[in-house]
């Protein structure tokens, strides 16, 4: 005769595999995603959020603003995000294209001309969306904060020119 051990039945242990199992579908999917993104061609990073160079230099201008310009300014960068991130990329990509030109062989004095064009105008784009972003906000903000906007950049402190005796 055998004796067979009983083991309790819970609640618990029922859910136990289902729960394994998705976690294990959310990791797996987490990886391939991670890959996919580092494997391609076209680095993503400028795509998906503004260069810190943007951010900060459009939060300094906020942070000097008053209060309550400076909440106009940072609504408007937030709203205007995807129209800054999209022109930073395309300036991105052209200027990759002049460096590629630049690599070619045969050498194409023509194609690399056409793509210092592509990124003229692709500059010109990206000012064009930041001066639209600073109007806007601009548009809705107090006098003492346009006062302010327009006194940007502040000034620089001014260095003493050291005096040499002799």
């Amino acid at each position: 005769m055998s004796v067979s051990p009983q083991i309790p039945r819970s609640g618990t242990m029922r859910w136990l595999l289902p729960v394994s199992l998705t976690l294990n579908l959310v990791f797996a999917g987490a990886a391939g995603a991670a890959f996919l993104r580092h494997s391609a061609a076209v680095p993503l990073e400028p795509v998906t959020h503004m260069t810190r160079g943007a951010e900060q230099r459009l939060d300094r201008i906020a942070t000097s603003l008053p209060a309550p310009d400076a909440q106009i300014m940072r609504s408007v960068i937030r709203a205007e995000a995807v129209k800054v991130v999209a022109a930073q990329a395309s300036l991105r990509l052209s200027q990759e294209d002049v460096r590629n030109s630049l690599r070619a062989e045969p050498f194409d004095p023509a194609a690399v001309r056409a793509a210092m064009a592509e990124t003229s105008a692709a500059r010109d784009n990206y000012d064009q969306v930041l001066h639209d972003l600073i109007a806007s906000a601009a548009a809705r903000m107090s006098p003492v904060g346009r006062s302010k906007l327009a006194d940007w950049p502040p000034p620089r402190p001014q260095h003493q020119d050291a005096v040499i005796t002799q």
